[in-house]
């Protein structure tokens, strides 16, 4: 598979296959809090989102969010486990982070890169915070902007592959998603659910 180093959010390049109206979302949470508060968001919400209480890595899906700091370091939290699964994924974050952005990636921007694997084949990356083990207020609308920028790229995004140019919503069906600034930044689980489900309706609704 060869990569261009960064999707394209334009939405140029849609293929012409009809596409689903919304992904698969699989929310995961290792601990009971945060399982409880994603327990909300099907409630909430129109399209296909459920819910799983274990690891993100357990889940087929074709991609995973990583809950990033904007300069795509993958030093602690869920970013430390993807990193150790995906050898080389750190690398390709910063690279296409430092490609596409100047080497920082805003919080409510996101991108994606390959994973090198079959499946996942793909990494969302979507910063929560500006810098690693920052610390969030409890006012914080990062996890909303971080959710956003993952639905919005998954909306209109393109990629690359040995193929050619491809909608991401066309090599995308289903999207596993760790909780959002729940782990270093400190967010509330709750206020977590509450901000994913506003994001997805914002885009999806």
């Amino acid at each position: 598979m060869t990569w261009n180093g960064v999707a394209d959010v334009t939405g140029a390049g849609r293929g012409t296959g009809e596409s689903s109206a919304t992904p698969r979302l699989v929310l995961c949470a290792i601990d009971e809090p945060l399982a409880r508060a994603w327990e909300t968001v099907p409630e909430k919400v129109s399209g296909t989102v459920s819910v799983h209480q274990g690891s993100v890595l357990d889940i087929p899906a074709q991609a995973l969010v990583s809950p990033a700091n904007s300069y795509g370091w993958m030093r602690g939290g869920i970013d430390a486990l993807y990193a150790k699964a995906f050898p080389e994924l750190e690398q390709r974050v910063r690279s296409a982070v430092l490609a596409s952005h100047g080497g920082e990636l805003p919080v409510g921007e996101a991108l994606v890169v390959p994973t090198g694997e079959p499946e996942p084949a793909w990494l969302i990356s979507a910063p929560t915070m500006r810098e690693p083990g920052e610390q969030l207020p409890p006012d914080t609308v990062h996890p909303y902007l971080a959710a956003k920028a993952v639905f919005d790229l998954w909306s209109t995004g393109t990629v690359e592959t040995e193929e050619g140019t491809h909608a991401l919503r066309d090599v995308i069906t289903t999207i596993a998603m760790p909780g959002l600034g729940t782990g270093v930044g400190g967010v509330a689980p709750d206020t977590c659910a509450h901000q994913v489900a506003a994001a997805w309706d914002e885009v999806f609704g």
